[in-house]
C-alpha cells in the first residue's frame, strides 16, 4: 500500500476528487493547509495598506491505495490539478506497512 499526499490549489480540489472517483478510489482525507514553494507568496492590499502574504492557502489530499494503481492515481491527480502556473502543488508517495480499521480492528497489509 502507498500513502499519496497531494498539495493542490483550493480551486482544483473538485477536479482532483472527480478524477479519483473515476479511478474507483473509495475515499480521501482533505485538509486545508497554508504554505509556499517557489512563488514565495504575493503582495496584497488591505484597507489601503500593502502587505506580503507569504503563506498561501492550499489543500492537502491524502489517500491510501494499493501499489498496483499508484501510477494511474498520480497521473490523474497531476492532470486534474495542473494549471501550468507556479504554485500548482506537489505529490508525495510514501510506503504504508499496514493499516487498521478502528471499528472492526481488521488489519490490512
Amino acid at each position: 500500500m502507498k500513502l499519496v499526499k497531494a498539495i493542490v490549489r483550493p480551486n482544483r480540489v473538485d477536479e482532483v476528487r472527480e478524477a479519483l472517483e473515476k479511478l474507483g478510489v473509495p475515499g480521501m482525507t482533505v485538509t486545508e493547509v497554508r504554505g509556499h514553494g517557489r512563488q514565495k507568496g504575493h503582495t496584497a492590499i488591505y484597507r489601503g495598506k500593502e502587505y506580503n502574504v507569504t503563506l498561501l492557502p492550499k489543500v492537502e489530499i491524502e489517500i491510501v491505495i494499493p501499489d498496483n494503481i499508484v501510477d494511474s492515481v498520480i497521473d490523474a491527480i497531476v492532470k486534474a490539478a495542473r494549471t501550468g502556473e507556479i504554485g500548482d502543488g506537489r505529490v508525495f508517495v510514501q510506503h504504508v506497512e499496514q493499516s487498521y480499521k478502528i471499528r472492526t480492528g481488521e488489519r490490512e497489509v
